[in-house]
């Protein structure tokens, strides 16, 4: 994770967030304070938010593990399914 004081992001925002956006890697924005925040991609914060909700339901993990050890040659063909 990047390491930036506030000073420094607001100096140069405007790079710092296209850095996090081309590189998925956060940047720590600090303060004397102790009062720290970190400035992620949003779509590394969807990411997350889908992860939450996901994990929020019971057995979904489970079965996304599950059904992810499914070999190539189990699953069902997508013209055989009926939508």
């Amino acid at each position: 994770m990047t390491t930036v004081s506030v000073t420094e992001a607001r100096s140069d925002l405007y790079n710092l967030i296209k850095e996090v956006n081309d590189s998925s890697i956060p940047a720590l924005l600090t303060n004397r304070k102790g009062q720290n925040a970190v400035l992620i991609s949003e779509d590394d914060w969807r990411s997350i938010e889908e992860t939450m909700y996901l994990n929020s339901i019971p057995g979904v993990a489970e079965s996304i593990i599950k059904e992810g050890n499914t070999s190539i040659e189990e699953c069902t063909p997508v013209e055989d399914i009926n939508l």
